[in-house]
């Protein structure tokens, strides 16, 4: 009896255990299974064996700290019926390989991780976990030459097609400008003695560009500015005509693998400094960054004129038409200097009146007596009040007979503008425009030109022909009246009141919340993108408004300048742009833009797209933007959700590396960023298409 006793004692203790130890695994195995540190649930029963007598065994998940694909797991335990899968397989991507059986013991693979390049993080906050480093040109390889094309069909099973890649054109191509390289339409051309075959003449609704244009061989990332201003990578512009016919004036020379600039030019083939000096001392009143501070320079060359000036804080626009030279303009912008393509022919160039504080043409080749003077009634129009015109040709410093006769011509058509010679020494003869209206109207009855009518929109220029009248200054005095640089950038204008817009506050605070507003937003850029050690030396805002983005780098103090473009679907701001100090341009975005390929390191869109896309194809307008960007450029488009999946394709497409980030005013905001560079495409060595 005392046996059996103990031996009941020993059963109910073990029990106790027992059970203790039962209770205490439970608890630890809800507990961790509930309250563990990861979201992610980890799996414990598997079936080992397909035997129905098989029994569930406890394991150690091979799941743990992975991301767990839930839908995978669903597919996999409850299989389709086959006229579901035979569905999938025909509204599945055609281009895409089919998928791989999956093995159900098989853990998923994990996701990928996300690599943080933005501006701002999830939550809307400035972020300073950039990489910046330099240009990669290893970056693509072998891209390809043929156009990829992706069939995607809907739910009423109708087809439609989207670009999945953009091949590379072919050789021939990577110098083209659209509209000023259509042969076809040049020889069409009824005449071309007054120079229509450097004007634009566009390729058809369709017919454009859809390839993207390829570098020349060894291309290499820029030399930096201010370096660029004195010497350019020889393969970034392979091109020895300018060498062969102006390297005795002092222009270009060739050295090795590079272009250097000597700084001269057919006039001042004792550099350009010298040659400002000259200018500075025969118009006291100028005073080179002060009250002269935009310029324009016609038939620049290879624009040291406008090279030079920078460093006086003036900004010039230096322009030339594609002729027998017709890389001058490209190797202008190959060194950092502000120009464009444009020529002096029929219509009106594309700035607005009173532009220019001063207009130098040095040896430009134009005839500015022809046809009753309408080329300098364009430079008039283009001057400002009280602005002068510098003129450095033959004419002005040699005595032969026609020469002479050219200089007496040249004088009396400068009066009769009511010019006033202010001086002429040397080469250099220097006019003054008036300030006002009263010589005009106090000329005598029948004197040609006459003033343009009242109604004449002197700021209309988009395919405006020009205008045989001499243009009239407002009577209240718009655009004569400037603040002296550098105030002048933030000092709104007085034709700030005379610009079309549909304003419900005041236009000046209008002004100054635009400025305000680009200033944070390109500080932050400064500060958390580092912007000032990223190469911006040529920089583009494809939708300027009053060029407050401009304005923003200048007064961040950032090595760059930038072309304020104002597009023809919204109200002409240039007056302004230009009255604060800055350059732009009117442009129509639906057609391609008078550049070389290859000439901007960083493009800037703001509220385009979802205002062009009316009107055009938003493929066309990336394309341009890809034609124009260097290879290593960025480009920063700003726009509202809706067009962002369709811009992040085609940016894919084109071969950038493209991410959508979410703008300063959190994830929630209306508006997206959608930021952007050029990756180095190399062509394939199978030939390249169109």
């Amino acid at each position: 009896m005392k046996l059996l006793t103990n031996v009941d004692f020993l059963r109910s203790q073990t029990a106790i255990k027992i059970s203790a130890l039962l209770f205490v695994s439970f608890a630890f195995f809800y507990l961790g299974k509930h309250w563990s540190d990861g979201y992610q649930q980890l799996i414990f029963f598997t079936r080992q064996g397909s035997s129905s007598s098989s029994s569930p065994t406890v394991a150690l998940s091979p799941n743990v700290d992975k991301p767990f694909n839930i839908s995978q797991l669903i597919n996999e335990t409850h299989p389709e019926s086959e006229s579901n899968s035979v569905d999938n397989v025909n509204n599945r991507d055609v281009s895409a390989p089919p998928p791989s059986p999956v093995s159900a013991s098989a853990p998923p693979p994990p996701l990928d991780q996300i690599k943080n390049y933005g501006v701002v993080d999830e939550n809307g906050t400035m972020s300073s976990e950039f990489e910046v480093g330099d240009f990669d040109p290893d970056l693509v390889d072998n891209w390809g030459n043929d156009t990829e094309i992706e069939v995607e069909r809907s739910e009423d099973s109708r087809a439609g097609f989207r670009i999945k890649k953009f091949g590379l054109c072919k050789e021939s191509l990577r110098e083209y400008i659209p509209c000023l390289d259509n042969e076809g339409a040049i020889r069409r051309l009824k005449s071309t003695d007054r120079g229509e075959r450097f004007e634009r003449h566009c390729p058809e609704a369709g017919k454009g560009l859809n390839c993207l244009v390829p570098p020349p061989k060894g291309y290499r990332v820029p030399i930096p500015w201010p370096r660029s201003r004195d010497e350019v990578w020889f393969s970034n512009v392979p091109h020895t005509r300018l060498v062969e016919d102006k390297g005795g004036q002092n222009w270009i020379s060739r050295d090795k693998d590079k272009f250097k600039f000597p700084g001269g030019g057919t006039q001042f083939i004792h550099g350009a400094d010298q040659y400002l000096n000259q200018i500075s001392q025969m118009v006291p009143d100028s005073t080179f960054g002060q009250r002269i501070r935009v310029v324009l320079d016609v038939g620049c060359g290879v624009a040291s004129f406008g090279a030079y000036l920078l460093s006086r804080n003036v900004l010039t626009m230096s322009v030339a038409p594609k002729d027998v030279h017709e890389n001058q303009i490209q190797f202008a912008l190959e060194r950092g200097v502000p120009a464009m393509v444009a020529a002096f022919a029929t219509h009106r160039l594309l700035y607005p009146s009173q532009a220019f504080d001063l207009i130098h043409c040095s040896r430009c080749r134009i005839n500015w007596i022809r046809d009753d003077g309408i080329l300098l009634l364009e430079i008039n129009r283009m001057l400002r009040a009280g602005g002068y015109f510098a003129w450095a040709a033959q004419p002005v410093y040699k005595h032969e007979t026609a020469l002479e006769e050219q200089w007496e011509e040249m004088i009396n058509l400068t009066t009769r503008l009511c010019w006033t010679l202010v001086k002429k020494e040397g080469y250099v003869a220097i006019w003054q425009k008036p300030y006002n209206n009263s010589c005009y109207l106090s000329r005598e009855a029948g004197i040609e030109p006459p003033l343009c009518d009242p109604d004449d929109d002197p700021d209309n220029v988009w395919y405006v022909d020009l205008k045989a009248c001499i243009t009239r200054l407002p009577d209240n005095g718009y655009g004569a009246n400037l603040a002296p640089w550098p105030a002048r950038l933030e000092t709104p204008p007085d034709r700030l009141q005379s610009i079309q817009i549909d304003a419900y506050v005041a236009r000046k605070e209008l002004f100054k919340a635009e400025s305000k507003y680009w200033n944070e937003i390109v500080a932050s850029y400064v500060r958390v993108l580092h912007w000032k050690k990223i190469r911006l030396r040529n920089v583009m805002d494809m939708k300027a408004g009053f060029g407050g983005f401009a304005a923003a780098l200048t007064q961040n103090q950032l090595d760059g300048w930038v072309l304020n473009v104002v597009p023809v679907s919204g109200p002409n701001t240039l007056p302004v742009i230009y009255d604060r100090g800055l350059i732009g341009v009117m442009h129509d975005w639906c057609e391609p833009f008078d550049t070389y390929p290859r000439t901007y390191d960083f493009l800037h869109a703001a509220g385009l797209f979802s205002i062009e896309r009316k009107r055009c194809n938003m493929s066309t307008i990336m394309l341009e933007m890809d034609r124009i960007l260097r290879p290593g450029g960025r480009a920063y488009i700003r726009d509202s959700i809706d067009v962002m999946d369709e811009l992040l394709d085609i940016a894919r497409a084109m071969g950038w590396q493209a991410i959508v980030r979410p703008t300063s005013e959190g994830p929630h905001a209306s508006y997206r960023i959608l930021t952007c560079e050029k990756r180095f495409l190399r062509t394939s060595s199978k030939g390249s298409k169109s």
